[in-house]
């Protein structure tokens, strides 16, 4: 178990992804004006817990093309370690973005090939035992093979000695929704935290409420399920115990990212209350409001700038402030 307010490592295993946008105004009928930013779900989730001040791990297949580049000069500014990382020669992987008139963004994938999928049983031996209190993964890292089956073993091991947080952040655009129901039983399995978006909910379980899908995945195995509600923030589910936390108000540019990003929140709140390093067995239903409030804080905060561009800690005021002094407290 982890000690409250310690400096405990966080790794995230999975992909990145060139988010590519249009630039407004500059595109013509003789070309697209587009400009990519960096991204992928559990690359956004690590440099969101960097900036936070959690010392973080970024576990990838980057490519050595000029996306690749791209995606290593992000995470390490934001103070992510990239020393489990693998360099590749496949290509990166890119999503075309189209945002509608709310900023929601629905993307085209390029993806065939890719780096992230080709994980290897010998490069995932190599990331074992680096000491984090919890490993998070999930999107289509965990999905799209030959990799996938492969991460999944790997968190089956990893849980002997490490938290295990999933998301699952479903894509079917780029793999059938019966992939995802399949399987997912077995994510819950091996996981302590399960972490989904509303819109995940109505696609891996059409007809069913909240409540009773968070049931179901207790049944198979997960013992915090999180359902992010965009606006209207997010409903946690405890061993069935369930409690909802509001949104704060935000003036939203686009939604790109809010998820990986409340993610991020609520795992670094989680290690500071000292709950990341096993099955949870201590967490309570207030801590687990305190994490998802100031998971939904990091969330809006993403949501008013361009990109999943996640804020540092010290744009989040007297809350973080606070945690730095509870991480100076002596043993």
């Amino acid at each position: 178990m982890a000690r409250p307010g310690s400096a405990d490592n966080v790794t995230v295993l999975g992909e990145c992804v060139a988010d590519v946008f249009e630039v407004p105004g500059r595109s013509g009928p003789d070309g697209l004006a587009l400009r990519a930013l960096p991204g992928g779900g559990p690359a956004n989730t690590a440099v969101a817990l960097a900036r936070l001040g959690t010392p973080t791990r970024f576990l990838g297949r980057l490519s050595n093309d000029v996306f690749g580049a791209l995606f290593r000069a992000r995470l390490v500014a934001s103070g992510v370690d990239l020393t489990g990382s693998v360099t590749s020669s496949e290509p990166s992987t890119l999503a075309i973005a189209a945002l509608d008139a709310a900023g929601q963004a629905a993307y085209t994938f390029y993806a065939d090939g890719a780096a992230d999928w080709q994980w290897t049983d010998h490069e995932l031996a190599a990331t074992r035992n680096n000491g984090a209190v919890c490993l998070h993964t999930g999107s289509l890292a965990l999905i799209r093979q030959p990799g996938g089956s492969r991460i999944e073993k790997h968190l089956a091991q990893a849980r002997e000695h490490t938290t295990v947080s999933i998301d699952p952040n479903v894509r079917p655009l780029l793999v059938p929704p019966s992939a995802y129901r399949e399987r997912l039983p077995r994510w819950c399995a091996v996981a302590d935290i399960l972490r989904l978006s509303e819109d995940d909910c109505a696609i891996l379980s059409p007809g069913t409420g909240l409540d009773e899908a968070c049931d179901t995945w207790h049944a198979a195995g997960a013992r915090l399920v999180v359902i992010t509600l965009g606006a209207s923030g997010a409903l946690a589910s405890l061993d069935g115990v369930t409690v909802t936390v509001t949104a704060p108000p935000a003036t939203v540019v686009d939604t790109v990212g809010a998820g990986d990003s409340f993610t991020a929140g609520l795992l670094h709140r989680l290690a500071v209350l000292g709950h990341l390093g096993g099955r949870l067995d201590t967490l309570t239903l207030d801590d687990v409001t305190d994490a998802c409030s100031f998971a939904a804080q990091v969330a809006a905060l993403t949501c008013s700038v361009p990109g999943a561009n996640p804020p540092w800690a010290d744009e989040l005021g007297p809350r973080v402030d606070a945690e730095r002094l509870l991480r100076r407290q002596p043993d």
